[in-house]
């Protein structure tokens, strides 16, 4: 059961939004998705209760530093996937939820302020892995990205993350009208009204590659047992 968590430590990177079309696209592919919503704002929980039932989803709300072990522990055997969405600031939980990870996605926009957001994650998993011994694999998503422009700054953060060898995602997220209505509309890509959202097909197949990227990275396997990673992460 991969445990994938989102992490940037500034807010409006995207994250949120990545969290959810992964979670929903995994559901999509056939697995039980498990989210971890630890984010104070709560836009995967609003949207979850605008959204049809679905047996192969569940949301957590109100996931902390000290209930995250908890939560995993108690769906172990009702979940393929968790999908964690941490808050969008440096907290305690940053640390303890890596500690659990298989694997830290990163979610960058092509500008300074999310970079330096993205690095303090990297910063704290090199930490991590050169004091404590824990190597969390890990890669950035670039997010809401143009598909018709590649700005200088998204070009700048490409180059930065390239010198500090950082794996980043082969698919990025493009700024789709879909992704944002998503939220207000409930549901998921494949409930929309193509005749109202535009571009949506588009939308659905960047979505899908997305978390076939992810699935082949962080497969159904052999992870480490809970418990040692508790044990890791405390």
């Amino acid at each position: 059961m991969p445990v994938i968590t989102f992490a940037n430590t500034k807010g409006g990177a995207g994250k949120t939004t990545a969290v959810l079309l992964l979670a929903t696209e995994l559901v999509q592919q056939g697995y039980r998705v498990t989210i971890l919503d630890a984010d104070p704002q709560r836009w995967i929980s609003r949207w979850h209760q605008l959204s049809p039932p679905d047996e192969k989803l569940r949301v957590i709300s109100y996931v902390t530093q000290s209930s995250i072990d908890r939560h995993i522990s108690e769906n172990l055997y009702k979940t393929d996937y968790f999908v964690v969405d941490l808050p969008g600031a440096q907290t305690p939980l940053l640390a303890k939820a890596i500690g659990l990870s298989d694997h830290v996605l990163i979610p960058i926009q092509g500008c300074a302020m999310d970079a330096q957001g993205g690095a303090n994650v990297l910063e704290l998993l090199r930490f991590l892995e050169d004091k404590g011994g824990i190597k969390v694999p890990h890669s950035v998503v670039l997010t809401r990205v143009n598909s018709m422009v590649t700005t200088r700054a998204l070009l700048a953060v490409k180059m930065l993350l390239s010198e500090r060898r950082v794996e980043v995602l082969d698919t990025p997220i493009i700024e789709r009208a879909a992704f944002r209505d998503i939220f207000d509309l409930g549901g998921t890509l494949h409930s929309m009204d193509e005749g109202r959202i535009s571009n949506l097909d588009k939308a659905r197949q960047n979505a899908r590659a997305f978390a076939l990227e992810m699935i082949r990275r962080a497969p159904l396997r052999g992870t480490k047992p809970l418990s040692s990673r508790i044990v890791h992460a405390a």
